[in-house]
């Protein structure tokens, strides 16, 4: 395993198509939910407890090699806005002919043949960690601090926010990213062992509902900076 591939598929310049999504952060600024490093930091925490916990464990499964077909229909299920269903595969698409590309993969190849309009995002990328031969915890890893990097790196843009203080509240969270991160390959681990009943049913099911209906008065907007 080289840790060092964590970084190239970590990094905000992949191109997984990423910087075109603000995870919910440009309808929340909107709504006067986000106005500042302060604000910006209580959205972060409660998407990474979140919705962030559900992505990091899909990934850290499918990292596993748990069945990625199953594992789209357990993201569908914990999805349930139909925006955000269709940004996650817009995303996977985008992220699965980068990772193809970077890492050539026959599990990533299936998996494209089977969704050629892209499987949920988390699925991909815990695939792409597989494929460049990182663990569930890395996965867990990328798919978590996603969660938060992207509204952050959007404030900066849709407010002006000083990039510092952006970054420091990523530093902040940093433990309590940690912590979900250890969850969610726990989780996946629990599955492949047989350590829970469930299948793919026993993994995090945590919801934010705000989000989900924010996505989809985000998706009428006549205009709009971020796709989602």
């Amino acid at each position: 395993m080289s840790r060092a591939a964590l970084l190239v598929l970590a990094d905000g310049r992949f191109p997984a198509g990423g910087h075109a999504h603000s995870g919910g952060a440009e309808a929340a600024v909107k709504a006067g939910r986000i106005s500042g490093a302060a604000s910006l930091e209580d959205f972060c925490r409660g998407r990474l407890n979140t919705a962030g916990l559900v992505s990091a464990a899909l990934a850290a499964a499918a990292a596993l090699g748990v069945d990625p077909a199953l594992l789209d229909s357990a993201a569908d299920a914990r999805t349930p806005s139909p925006a955000l269903r269709g940004a996650a595969r817009r995303l996977g698409r985008q992220l699965m002919r980068a990772a193809r590309a970077t890492w050539p993969s026959g599990e990533l190849d299936a998996l494209a043949r089977a969704f050629p309009k892209g499987a949920h995002q988390p699925v991909v990328l815990g695939l792409a960690a597989r494929a460049a031969g990182l663990g569930p915890e890395d996965a867990a890893y990328c798919s978590a601090y996603e969660s938060v990097s992207g509204p952050a790196t959007a404030t900066v843009r849709l407010l002006s926010l000083d990039p510092f203080d952006a970054t420091g509240v990523l530093a902040r969270l940093a433990p309590e990213l940690d912590v979900v991160a250890r969850a969610a390959a726990d989780a996946a681990r629990n599955v492949v062992d047989g350590g829970v009943d469930g299948g793919v049913d026993a993994l995090p099911t945590a919801s934010a509902p705000l989000l989900e209906i924010s996505a989809e008065a985000h998706a009428a907007w006549a205009v709009r900076l971020f796709a989602s």
